[in-house]
């Protein structure tokens, strides 16, 4: 498979130069091993432990005797999060030495790595998330084929649509069979239907009554469900934006899963042509713009916003002081509703831009810029190339 290199590749080295430990976070094949392999080239000296083999775990029956020994080396441990009881440990050797670039950790479960890593190792590390690829990390790859296949590497940069769509059913198994049985409490079957729902009420507002009474489960454990998806950076739930001015605004948080191509396997699609014409591909674009912004803007908080009577906007972002307002519309020909005009009057962004499948940016009045996918990095920039 063809390797790509990553944006932020140069971020992780920036910040093992600077943090005694650097956590590289992300839905389990989005690249991290194989980023994390790229920076390790350089360090020949580098020791790497995946803890999902028998072998490097056995090396760690003895944490401290074993890391102690590569105290002058980077150390890369994959799939962290399968032993906790390490954090201690990590934070022991840290302070021994007092040297940065110690340890560059590799996760893929981010509510539990977080909490047992925000504990032990406070100040002395830095977090980084890596998404499946971004639209601007596939340069070649047309925007048809980036939706459909979504941003998975063994899916995206799959030889033939039929391998694409096989990885990502094998991928959707593999996940419910392995990655979520580190949460006690699991139903392999009914995560699989929820996940399944989910695909189709991907981006709508969620309803965790509604959904717990279609899986004869209470709304309670579909929320927890949720949770472990995003857990697992497979979900995504975006809040509803705060408005000053006493409107009565939607308040339950917008649900997406987080990478197209699932979404098309989970929903049964086998091509592109099919994916078009599904109901849920306005939802689909919205997710794959959401996508983007997460992965250029990891800073940014992100918001929706709606009111009762139907006045919204798709995203709203706040990042260093700045708004700006996104819409997504899935057509090359654009244009915004009365209702997404009025949402600016209580959103006041300093910018608003209309995300469309288009080959260039371009104004559509004196409010709104049509920004094409491609200039999707440059959100917070001046006005994009007209």
């Amino acid at each position: 498979m063809k390797i790509l290199p990553r944006l932020l590749e140069n971020r992780v080295e920036a910040l093992l130069a600077e943090s005694p430990v650097v956590g590289l976070l992300g839905p389990r094949q989005c690249g991290k091993t194989t980023l994390a392999g790229r920076i390790l080239s350089r360090r020949p000296d580098a020791v790497r432990l995946d803890l999902e083999r028998p072998s490097d775990l056995a090396k760690l029956a003895d944490p401290e005797f074993f890391l102690s020994r590569h105290r002058d080396r980077l150390v890369c441990i994959d799939e962290v999060q399968r032993r906790p009881d390490l954090f201690p440990v990590l934070r022991a050797l840290c302070d021994e030495t007092g040297t940065n670039g110690r340890f560059l950790l590799l996760g893929s479960a981010s509510r539990d790595l977080l909490r047992q890593s925000s504990e032990t190792l406070a100040g002395r590390i830095a977090y980084l998330r890596l998404t499946p690829f971004l639209f601007s990390e596939t340069p070649g790859v047309p925007l048809h084929a980036r939706l459909w296949r979504g941003g998975f590497p063994r899916s995206v940069l799959a030889a033939t649509d039929a391998a694409s769509l096989g990885w990502r059913e094998s991928f959707v198994q593999t996940f419910l069979e392995r990655n979520l049985m580190l949460w006690n409490g699991f139903a392999p079957g009914t995560m699989r239907r929820l996940w399944t729902m989910l695909a189709h009420d991907n981006g709508e507002t969620a309803n965790y009554t509604r959904l717990g009474g279609s899986l004869g489960v209470s709304d309670h454990t579909v929320r927890r469900y949720v949770d472990l998806l995003q857990g697992a950076f497979m979900a995504d739930a975006v809040p509803p934006f705060v408005s000053n001015l006493g409107k009565r605004l939607v308040k339950a948080p917008k649900v997406y899963l987080a990478d197209t191509g699932v979404t098309a396997s989970l929903l049964g699609v086998r091509s592109f042509d099919e994916l078009y014409s599904h109901p849920g591909f306005g939802h689909l674009w919205e997710q794959f713009v959401l996508a983007q912004l997460r992965g250029h803007f990891p800073d940014a908080e992100i918001f929706f916003y709606r009111t009762s009577n139907g006045t919204e906007v798709d995203f709203v972002l706040r990042r260093r002081g700045r708004t700006v307002a996104v819409e997504c519309k899935a057509s090359t020909a654009p244009s915004v509703t009365r209702g997404n005009t009025l949402a600016l009057d209580d959103i006041r962004p300093d910018r608003a831009f209309v995300a469309a499948p288009v080959a260039a940016s371009y104004p559509l009045s004196p409010v709104w810029t049509v920004l094409a996918p491609a200039d999707l990095p440059t959100l917070f920039d001046g006005s994009p190339a007209p």
